[in-house]
């Protein structure tokens, strides 16, 4: 079967692509490239374009791809609340028209890159899919908006959705093939080992969260492991599961801090700390509870243990200090 793949030139969907590979499906990606990556598509048809200003019906059918996953989303939280405009645009309005053009070309199965964020600050941790959905940015808000969408064209026109919520997605591909670009850079780890290969500080955000060491907790999720839990989710739909919302994390938290101290063993590095004010909308922790991925998927993270997230993001952040080549 081919699928297309939105978003496939960037850091969880071009993973996404070699796990499709590896399945025997045949990947065809859309991108437009504006934070993709075309060197991170491998093995894959690469469609240059808009989400928004494509004919996607059209695509669709002529591709002959059977289903999708989406990763075509704008996914910095800063930058959602000082232009909430481009993120209702692209994620909402966006993804409204994907599902307006798998109904007119009969594609039924989507997969959609959802995010922890739809959840806002918890009211109990570890967090279960039946939490209640209370978004603090606008980042959230449109992946929840989206996520209604999709219920509502799945009653309405028989579409079949799973919806991804993960945590923290970080780490690389463990051969070095693929590995974390994003410009600006906001993730955590990236941040870090970008800071021991320029030998300057590591800006913490807040040191007086109600944490054990008064920074943010959170549970950070292997990028291979993301990508093996589409492809899980993709199957079970072809095989006639029922439409569903899934969690993906470890269920194991870790601060700032410990993520620090992890990536200075790795490096074997010093790393500097420079203590900045807390960042609006950052709840102090958020850690996963995935047991219905388990169950109804089959899916265990291969990956679960930091040190190994920080060795596999050390190993292509070192063989690509500028990233990926223009």
């Amino acid at each position: 079967m081919k699928v297309l793949v939105l978003g496939g030139a960037g850091y969880i969907g071009s993973h996404a692509v070699l796990a499709l590979r590896e399945k025997g499906f045949e990947p065809v990606v859309l991108d437009d490239l504006s934070r993709g990556h075309r060197a991170a598509v491998i093995g894959a048809g690469l469609i240059e374009a808009d989400l928004t200003a494509v004919d996607l019906a059209a695509v669709l059918k002529e591709s002959e791809c059977g289903a999708v996953m989406h990763f075509a989303a704008l996914s910095q939280v800063g930058e959602s609340v000082s232009r909430p405009d481009l993120y209702y645009r692209n994620n909402v309005a966006g993804g409204l028209l994907l599902l307006d053009a798998m109904v007119k070309s009969g594609v039924r199965y989507l997969i959609f890159s959802s995010s922890a964020a739809v959840y806002g600050e918890p009211s109990r941790v570890p967090i279960s899919e039946d939490h209640p959905t209370a978004p603090v940015n606008p980042y959230g808000a449109t992946k929840l908006a989206f996520e209604g969408a999709m219920r509502w064209y799945a009653h309405a026109f028989g579409l079949r959705y799973a919806s991804l919520r993960y945590f923290n997605a970080a780490g690389a591909h463990p051969d070095g093939l693929l590995g974390e670009d994003h410009r600006p850079e906001t993730h955590l780890i990236p941040l870090v080992l970008k800071a021991v290969l320029g030998d300057c500080p590591m800006a913490v955000f807040g040191n007086d969260y109600p944490t054990y060491d008064g920074t943010c907790i959170r549970d950070y999720i292997h990028v291979c492991d993301l990508a093996s839990a589409h492809l899980l989710a993709l199957q079970a739909l072809l095989a006639g599961e029922p439409s569903s919302v899934f969690n993906l994390g470890t269920g194991r938290g870790y601060s700032v801090l410990q993520m620090i101290e992890t990536a200075r063993r790795v490096t074997d590095h010093d790393i500097s700390i420079q203590l900045s004010p807390r960042r609006p909308g950052d709840p102090a922790e958020l850690v996963a509870g995935s047991r219905l991925a388990g169950e109804r998927l089959g899916w265990r993270p291969r990956y679960p243990e930091l040190e190994d997230i920080v060795t596999h993001a050390w190993r292509w952040h070192r063989a690509h200090p500028e990233g990926y080549p223009a």
